[in-house]
This record gives C-alpha cells, sequence and structure tokens, in this order.
C-alpha cells in the first residue's frame, strides 16, 4: 500500500511513518512547510511541504496513493475560526484533492471523541454528535465534510480515545507531576473515565481502515482500556519508580487556576499546560467510548494494556529529556 500521510510528523503520524517504512512501504509524508520534521529523522519517506489548507501541491500529493491518511489538525487555537479553517476545511481542501488526483485513494480521516462530546456511558457510533468546543465542533464538522464525498470518493473515519505511548504530549503533564512526587485528584464525585489505547494500536487500526472493504462508509470508535486520572497517575508512579502524595483539589480552585492560565496564555501567546481544554477534559463525567463496531465489522480489538503504554512512554520521555 502506498500511503500519503499529513500531520506526519505528529504523534500518531510519525509512529505511522515508521510502521509503513519497517514493512517495505515508505509513505509520502505532508509537513506543514516550516514544521519540525525531526520525527522523520532517518526515515525513508518522501517528504511534502504543504499546507492542508491551501490547494497547492496536494493532488500532485495524492498522485499514486491508495490511502491518504489524513491526521494533519490543531488540538489547540485562541479562536473557532482556526479550529474550522484547519480541522474542517482541511478536510474538504482535501477531499477536492483526492478528486482532481483521480479519486482512487480512500481517505482515512482521523476524528474524535470530542465530536460526539463527554459521555460515561460508553457510547457507539451512532451517537449523535453533542461537542462541547470548538475543537469538537470542527471535528463533527470534519466528519461531515468528509462523508459529504461519499459518493465520490471512499471514506472511512477512525475515532480513537486518549492515546498513550513514546512520543505522547497529551498526558506528559501528568508524568511531570508524578515524577515531582504528586498525584492530583479533583475533589467530587463522579470521578471521570476516560478511554485510553496505545499509539501502536491505533496505527493497527488506521492500516485495517485503510485496506478493509468493510470500512468504507463508516466511522470506528477506537479504545481498549478505562480509567480515571487517579487510576493514570498511579501507573505513571510505578513505572517511574515514585511515591507519590496526593494533592485534592476543589473544583472551584481548579477552575479558578485554569481562568487565570487562560489570561496568561493571552496575554504572552503561550500555550500553557494547564488551560482550559484541560478544564473541558476533567471537568466532566467522562470520555467513553464502545468498540463493539470495530471488532465485529472489521475483526479489530486493541491489545496493548495501559501499563505497558505507560511504560514505553516512560522510557522514552527520559531517553528524550522530556522527564
Amino acid at each position: 500500500m502506498r500511503a500519503l500521510i499529513t500531520g506526519a510528523n505528529g504523534f500518531v503520524g510519525s509512529t505511522l511513518a515508521r510502521r509503513l517504512c519497517a514493512a517495505g512501504a515508505p509513505p509520502r509524508c505532508l509537513v506543514m512547510p516550516g514544521d519540525d520534521a525531526s520525527p522523520l529523522d532517518g526515515l525513508p519517506v518522501e517528504l511534502v511541504p504543504a499546507d492542508v489548507t491551501r490547494p497547492e501541491g496536494l493532488a500532485k500529493a495524492v498522485e499514486g496513493c491508495d490511502a491518504v491518511v489524513h491526521l494533519a489538525g490543531i488540538r489547540r487555537a485562541p479562536g473557532r475560526e482556526a479550529f474550522f479553517r484547519v480541522n474542517a476545511e482541511g478536510t474538504r481542501t482535501m477531499c477536492e484533492a483526492i478528486l482532481q488526483a483521480g479519486g482512487r485513494a480512500r481517505l482515512v480521516l482521523a476524528g474524535s471523541l470530542a465530536a460526539v462530546g463527554p459521555r460515561r456511558d460508553a457510547p457507539t457510533e451512532e451517537a449523535p454528535f453533542a461537542p462541547r468546543d470548538w475543537y469538537g465542533e470542527s471535528k463533527a464538522e470534519a466528519e461531515r465534510i468528509a462523508y459529504a464525498y461519499a459518493g465520490r470518493l471512499p471514506v472511512t473515519v477512525a475515532r480513537p480515545s486518549r492515546i498513550l505511548g513514546p512520543g505522547d504530549r497529551e498526558n506528559l503533564l501528568f508524568f511531570k507531576i508524578v515524577q515531582k512526587g504528586l498525584k492530583v485528584s479533583l475533589l467530587g464525585e463522579p470521578r471521570p473515565l476516560f478511554s485510553f489505547i496505545d499509539v501502536e494500536d491505533v496505527v493497527d487500526a488506521l492500516l485495517v481502515l485503510a485496506e478493509k472493504h468493510e470500512a468504507v462508509g463508516h466511522s470506528f470508535f477506537l479504545s481498549h482500556e478505562t480509567a480515571t486520572m487517579e487510576e493514570l497517575q498511579e501507573l505513571v508512579a510505578r513505572a517511574l519508580g515514585t511515591r507519590t502524595f496526593t494533592v485534592p483539589i476543589p473544583r472551584a480552585v481548579f477552575r479558578a487556576v485554569v481562568a487565570g492560565a487562560d489570561l496568561v496564555s493571552r496575554a504572552t501567546g503561550k500555550h500553557l499546560p494547564v488551560n482550559r481544554k484541560m478544564a473541558q477534559q476533567l471537568l466532566v463525567p467522562g470520555w467513553t467510548c464502545s468498540t463493539v463496531k470495530a471488532r465485529e465489522r472489521l475483526g479489530f480489538s486493541a491489545k496493548t494494556p495501559m501499563a505497558e503504554s505507560i511504560e514505553r512512554a516512560a522510557r522514552w520521555y527520559r531517553e528524550k529529556g522530556w522527564l
């Protein structure tokens, strides 16, 4: 399989690129001009500097490819317009590029649980979109746009849960907190539940979606285990060999800290690790999903235990000097 990966220098994209290279099928890797492409260093990939929000060069990048794994997107931005310009309209631009290249390549779109919104009851793919933030709204719109092309393009969508593994930045803050001997616990019930999946399992799923006919025209939640953030931190402490002291934080205090961090971010232009998005992630009943459809329709089940994902991530963070 010849694949084009957009956002190939990201966490999932670079992991997928390494997997394809190891299988003897080096991909074409689209990276934003000026972005850091070092996660792809040493790989025999074809680098394509291009912007998914601009059509220039995209159709040429798609030519000869069997699949376009569309991972490019943003998770943080100062306003709604930026999310929609990149995550939603960027998907439209890629769909048009695939059509211009002949319409043969399958679009494998990276969706998100955020499109369905926070749920504790493991919703299925039939659950309606109910996003709570601009990011989730933009990912829901990206799916709508992709499926609007379904009569002309083969389209499928992966909706992974919270992803763990080497290279992950989203959960790095919790590793840093635990390394300092602390474990943060938000007071109040219910404690939110999160579905987790290892990045290698996400790559397995993306390859299944890119190749199996049964995937076309369908969206699939991807997950393996469910845990609270306290349980995540316990596994991190075990992986780091760190004894921790639990710091209980009232929710009102957490909201105040987040509001203050947002003011600093707006004043300095820096995205701090404690931010409104984190609050939206943690101050809800949960972010969970059902994996029945992926198992029954595609025969796919994630296999990597959370503890193993966290151990691999911890080793990688230390090797790279992130911890």
